[in-house]
């Protein structure tokens, strides 16, 4: 038996948006394949855990579990006709001259007992009569459906796949789609009807996105700030990569590791300064010492100061 989507993210089923998404990534960041390298148990929980965040964080499809037990809107099954036994519903190869004389005696047919209606079997399945041509059918209604995918897979592209109509099919995304895209998948849907899949993308547990750039933010030390340092950062192809912290940088500066963003931007490196707990005896002298060797007004020249 399924596992219970909220028991998955450990939340009650009353739970706020914001809490689902709290405990969301709170278990992504810990379970995450870059934290766990090698560790199949921990990428199969990061999965789950994506899973269950891919409808507990959808308005509509957690509606739909909460009824149903499942994110699905429905099938696109028909029901029977009233017509026929079982429910069953009269095909296109139905004969016209067994079906004129079944109409005629009800009254319904052309010169039939009673002087009924006059309805012509093949006007009745959508056919002409006398040698004329059939209609040209109704091409299929579209399908609207909604999808949501990994940050990863918006960013870089990719394929997922989607359940349509109790089949499976593979839809591709191009890399750099925006939350909120439509993808339209031409003729796969039934009866051949075109398929248009609107994308949610769901949030990473440390990277966040502006149009194609990639931004990461760094915690670096006050010292580190100060002289300069080699820092480690992750990228969301996987890769570790080494980047030179320049001496005297501040808070909130950007470094560019150009091409390793979404469809050929950049990742961006925001540096944060994490600054030292309060300091007393020599450790404050020193501080103060420094201060007084470089005295510096960060706010001179802003027109507020």
């Amino acid at each position: 038996m399924a596992r219970d989507l909220y028991d998955i993210l450990g939340v009650p089923r009353n739970a706020s948006e914001a809490d689902i998404k709290k405990a969301y990534r709170k278990l992504a960041r810990q379970h995450h394949p870059d934290r766990n390298p090698g560790d199949k148990q921990a990428e199969a929980r990061f999965k789950e855990i994506q899973s269950a965040y891919d409808v507990l964080g959808d308005k509509q499809k957690r509606e739909n579990y909460d009824r149903f037990g499942t994110a699905e809107p429905g099938g696109f099954a028909g029901g029977g006709s009233p017509f026929g036994r079982g429910g069953q519903s009269f095909s296109g190869n139905v004969n016209p001259e067994d079906l004129s004389d079944l109409l005629r005696q009800f009254g319904m047919g052309g010169g039939g007992a009673g002087g009924g209606l006059n309805i012509d079997p093949e006007e009745l399945f959508g056919g002409r009569t006398r040698g004329r041509s059939r209609r040209a059918p109704r091409p299929p209604a579209e399908i609207e459906t909604e999808a949501t995918i990994p940050f990863e897979t918006a960013a870089l592209g990719g394929t997922i796949g989607l359940r349509i109509d109790d089949r499976e099919i593979d839809v591709k995304v191009p890399p750099g789609v925006d939350d909120g895209k439509r993808l339209r998948v031409a003729g796969q849907g039934p009866n051949g009807a075109d398929i248009y899949v609107k994308l949610h993308v769901a949030p990473h547990p440390y990277f966040r996105r502006e149009e194609r750039d990639i931004i990461l933010e760094a915690p670096i030390s006050a010292t580190e700030a100060m002289l300069g340092a080699r820092i480690d950062v992750p990228t969301l192809g996987g890769e570790r990569l080494t980047v030179k912290v320049p001496a005297g940088a501040s808070s909130g500066a950007r470094l560019r590791l150009r091409g390793r963003g979404a469809a050929g931007g950049d990742q961006l490196i925001e540096l944060k300064i994490v600054a030292p707990a309060a300091a007393d005896g020599r450790e404050r002298e020193l501080i103060e010492e420094f201060n007084r060797l470089h005295p510096t007004n960060p706010r001179a020249g802003l027109p507020w100061s």
